[in-house]
C-alpha cells in the first residue's frame, strides 16, 4: 500500500504531459494546414493573373488547370445537363445548372453554368435557355470532389443531384470529359445567376482550432501546477500538525 500511495502523485503528472502534448501535437499541425491554405490562397491569386488556358480536344491534367482561368468555345449539350440540387442564392434554394460543353468531335468540358430557383413544385425542373450555336465560356477551372456526408444515399435522382463529381458523371454518361468543371462567369443572355461566392480557404478558421489546442495545453499544464502547489502546502499543513 505504501508503495502505492508514493506512485499516486505520478499519474497525475502523467495525464497532464500526455495531455499537454496531444494539444500541442494539434495546434502544431492546425498551424501548418493554415500555412497549407495560405500558400494556395497566394497559389489561386498568381494564377488569376496568368494568361487563361484554352480547353480543346487534348485532355488535360486537373492538377495543372485546378483553380487556373480557361476558355472554351463549342456547343451546349443540354440533353446531358445535371442540376445540383441545394444551392441557395439570396435566400431562395435552387439548383447549380451543370451542363457539358462539346469543344470537339471527341472531347467534352463541363460547365457550371450558374444558378436557378427551384419551382414550388419539386418534381418538376426549372427551365433553362440554352444558345443551340457556338459559343464560348471563361470562368475558374475546379475539380469538385465528393462530400463526406451526403444528404442522401440517393445522390443521384435522375437530372438532380446531391453532389457532382466528374467521374461520378464519367459513369453516369460516358462522355470523355475533363477532368475539372468549369465555374462560368462569362456574360451569356441565358437568365442564370453567376454570382460566385469568393473560395473560402478557411486559414482562419485553422489557426482558430490551432488557439484552442494550445489553449488546452496550457489550462492542462496551469491546473496540475495549481493542483500540485495546493497538495504540497496541504502536505506542510499535515507534517506542522
Amino acid at each position: 500500500m505504501a508503495a502505492e500511495s508514493r506512485r499516486a502523485p505520478w499519474v497525475p503528472l502523467v495525464a497532464t504531459l500526455v495531455a499537454a502534448a496531444v494539444g500541442i501535437a494539434l495546434g502544431t499541425w492546425q498551424v501548418g494546414r493554415g500555412q497549407q491554405k495560405r500558400d494556395l490562397e497566394a497559389r489561386y491569386e498568381q494564377l488569376g493573373r496568368d494568361a487563361p488556358i484554352t480547353v480543346s480536344a487534348a485532355e488535360l491534367s486537373a492538377p495543372d488547370v485546378d483553380l487556373r482561368r480557361v476558355h472554351a468555345h463549342g456547343t451546349f449539350e443540354p440533353g446531358y445537363s445535371v442540376y445540383v440540387d441545394n444551392r441557395v442564392m439570396h435566400g431562395v434554394a435552387g439548383y447549380h445548372v451543370i451542363m457539358p460543353m462539346r469543344v470537339s468531335d471527341k472531347r467534352y468540358v463541363l460547365v457550371n453554368r450558374g444558378w436557378v430557383a427551384g419551382l414550388p413544385d419539386r418534381s418538376r425542373l426549372p427551365e433553362v435557355r440554352t444558345p443551340s450555336g457556338a459559343v464560348e465560356v471563361s470562368g475558374i477551372a475546379t475539380v469538385p470532389a465528393k462530400r463526406p456526408f451526403e444528404l442522401s444515399s440517393e445522390v443521384m435522382e435522375g437530372r438532380v443531384w446531391q453532389n457532382l463529381t466528374v467521374e461520378r458523371y464519367r459513369k453516369a454518361y460516358g462522355l470523355p470529359i475533363q477532368p475539372f468543371v468549369i465555374r462560368q462567369d462569362s456574360a451569356l443572355d441565358d437568365g442564370l445567376t453567376r454570382e460566385w461566392e469568393p473560395l473560402d480557404f478557411g486559414i482562419e478558421r485553422h489557426y482558430a482550432y490551432a488557439a484552442q489546442w494550445f489553449l488546452l495545453s496550457a489550462t492542462a499544464l496551469i491546473f496540475y501546477g495549481v493542483a500540485y502547489v495546493k497538495r504540497r502546502r496541504n502536505n506542510g499543513k499535515e507534517k506542522q500538525d
